[in-house]
């Protein structure tokens, strides 16, 4: 169990927390929500003790282990993949490396002796002779294959440095999992793994996410941050969702009647308090006027964007053929000969185990890459929007917010500008920060926003999520369900894919695709 005491926290004169008193207690799974800012992260630190709390303090019951997932794999460049796993439990690594000292002695003397036999007491309590085959299947489980195990983490790949670093922080079944994220760059398997591990896990977890689907799977809570404050709401993310808008509903109704009936009142007093027949009546009404208070409605500091992609032209019969595509990247064909034709109302999520190939493809449909055979034919009436994962080049520029996306847009007038940033959430002096200084999810919005004003009937989105936090990914799956032209996307956010997409191209290893008019989940279900 943890507990959280009156805990504030102030960074100079804004106060991130206040006064924040919460129990995360064993056998339930806690999502930990709020908008971007709000302090998901800040507050995980602080329950790890990697922050200290301007006031109040963090209770953890007496012998539990807390356990959270590292971001920075760099640290452990020299040191063995599985390695790094076994020391999610550092004490068992402690005394790992403690034993094996002591067995490198020439000689061997009787403290040497005593203390060894305390260590191997405690190896057995903490279940060390099973500790790598226990590391060993938590990265199988996870994708990471056998032939990196003993390879130290500066030689395997990226996205496999992630998944060591999550079974780091799942290894030998701490009391307390703090998760910041841990979805990022997890392929549908390791996702659908972890989510059955986490469902099964006894102990308490508190975890992060953007992934909507993943919080509806795998929580019993909901921990909302919002103002400073957190409420607790047992039940899932939708749970959370549709409590939170229902009550903010009910307190609206309810403050309607109640402002009829103090106007009604209100009425009757100005009409009779001075009628000598009728005082007692008007003094009753006061009475009852003073006893009435309206519910008090907070505003949320969650902030929707306006996402609405409206189309200039509607494309014709003819949208896109490609005919035998074929890529090499270093003498392996990543793209074997692969054909398909997008039809009227398309949505196609594009699936592929190496992000790379995903990216090839779409850099390739946008002409960006022209180093293949095979042919690529748009239909003369399509005119197609990119919004590419790497977003980079588009921000080395000295301009803020208002001239970047003037670049995009041809009406100079500054006020339906500014209103447009607006509904993206740039308001005020928002509008002229440098764009070169934006966040991951400011830069995101931009992105969006000119795909927006330049009104393509064609969308192609390379993990349009990335950066977005749930307000912003709620509005854009709305965006793309209600879009009227056709679109080629690939994320890994399971509810955007489930309810956008009614047809999944799968590319296979061999550079081979799979094409079925089907929707997400029946695809899940027949691989």
């Amino acid at each position: 169990m943890i507990q959280v005491n009156n805990v504030s926290l102030k960074f100079g004169k804004r106060t991130l927390f206040e006064d924040v008193n919460i129990k995360f207690t064993n056998g339930n799974c806690y999502g930990l929500i709020g908008a971007n800012g709000s302090g998901k992260s800040t507050f995980l630190k602080i329950l790890s003790g990697e922050i200290e709390t301007t006031t109040g303090e963090i209770v953890i019951t007496k012998g539990e282990r807390v356990s959270i997932l590292k971001q920075d794999h760099y640290q452990y460049d020299d040191v063995r993949v599985i390695d790094v796993v076994i020391m999610g439990n550092s004490r068992l690594y402690q005394i790992i490396e403690q034993k094996n000292e002591l067995y490198a002695h020439t000689e061997f003397s009787d403290e040497d002796g005593m203390k060894l036999a305390e260590l191997e007491s405690e190896f057995m309590d903490l279940d060390g002779w099973n500790a790598e085959s226990d590391a060993a299947t938590l990265l199988n489980n996870l994708g990471v294959l056998e032939q990196y195990h003993n390879l130290y983490m500066k030689d395997i790949p990226v996205k496999d440095r992630v998944k060591v670093l999550l079974a780091n922080a799942l290894f030998g079944n701490p009391d307390i999992l703090l998760l910041d994220e841990p979805t990022n760059s997890l392929d549908i398997e390791a996702i659908k793994w972890l989510e059955e591990f986490l469902i099964n896990f006894n102990n308490t977890v508190i975890v992060v996410s953007h992934d909507r689907h993943f919080l509806n799977n795998v929580c019993t809570h909901i921990a909302d941050i919002d103002y400073g404050k957190i409420k607790l709401y047992i039940g899932n993310y939708d749970f959370w969702y549709e409590s939170s808008e229902l009550l903010q509903k009910q307190m609206k109704e309810s403050n309607k009647k109640k402002e009829e009936k103090i106007k009604e009142l209100q009425s009757f007093i100005d009409r009779f308090s001075a009628n000598a027949s009728k005082s007692r009546q008007a003094t009753s009404r006061k009475k009852m006027l003073e006893k009435i208070q309206l519910d008090e409605i907070v505003p949320s500091s969650r902030k929707y964007p306006y996402i609405d992609f409206k189309i200039e032209k509607e494309s014709g019969k003819e949208i896109l053929k490609v005919t035998s595509l074929t890529k090499e990247v270093d003498g392996k064909k990543i793209l074997d000969k692969v054909s398909f034709t997008i039809l009227k109302g398309d949505k196609v999520a594009i699936i592929a185990e190496d992000d790379f190939v995903k990216t090839a493809l779409f850099n390739i449909l946008t002409y960006k890459d022209k180093d293949i055979k095979g042919m690529i034919e748009w239909g003369k009436t399509i005119k197609y929007g990119y919004l590419p994962q790497d977003n980079t080049a588009f921000f080395k520029t000295d301009k803020n917010i208002m001239e970047w996306i003037g670049q995009y847009y041809d009406i100079k007038d500054e006020t339906v500008l500014r209103g447009f940033l607006g509904r993206m959430l740039f308001s005020g002096e928002d509008v002229f920060k440098k764009v070169e200084v934006l966040s991951g999810g400011e830069k995101a919005r931009c992105m969006i926003s000119k795909m927006m004003l330049e009104q393509p009937n064609f969308l192609i989105l390379d993990e349009p999520t990335n950066h977005l936090d749930l307000e912003s990914i709620t509005s854009l799956n709305k965006g793309m369900e209600n879009f009227k032209g056709e679109i080629i996307f690939t994320s890994r956010d399971y509810e955007l894919n489930s309810t956008v997409a009614n047809r999944i191209i799968e590319i296979k290893k061999d550079g081979s695709i799979i094409d079925r008019s089907i929707p997400y989940e029946e695809y899940l279900n027949k691989k």
